[in-house]
């Protein structure tokens, strides 16, 4: 049946919403909420800042030397390659790492 404001019946209660909106949330939800955001996320593969040249050659930055000619007195130059370079992609990391800023204490002395 219907329920109105005078018949003394209440409503049923609405459920926690883990965004705060609605409904009365309970100490085990909010709890929980927090816990899943402390949860570290370790990652085992990481996207690496390395790259490859035409010969295969892996660094994080190439260089190619240039002779410049200045009053009559030759000079090398170090010139910055940008081009040609393949990046490593993803690669896998020999032990799961947590990110610097992750609240948590590892170990105390």
């Amino acid at each position: 049946g219907e329920v109105t404001a005078g018949s003394g019946a209440a409503a049923p209660p609405r459920p926690a919403s883990p965004h705060g909106r609605g409904g009365a949330a309970t100490g085990t939800a909010l709890s929980r909420e927090r816990g899943r955001a402390l949860t570290p996320r370790l990652p085992y593969a990481l996207g690496s800042s390395m790259y490859y040249d035409e010969d295969g050659d892996l660094a994080h930055e190439f260089y190619e030397e240039t002779i410049v000619t200045k009053n009559g007195r030759k000079r090398a130059k170090l010139k910055r390659i940008h081009k040609n370079l393949i990046p490593q992609g993803i690669v896998k990391l020999e032990h799961p790492r947590i990110h610097v800023d992750f609240p948590v204490i590892i170990c105390e002395v």
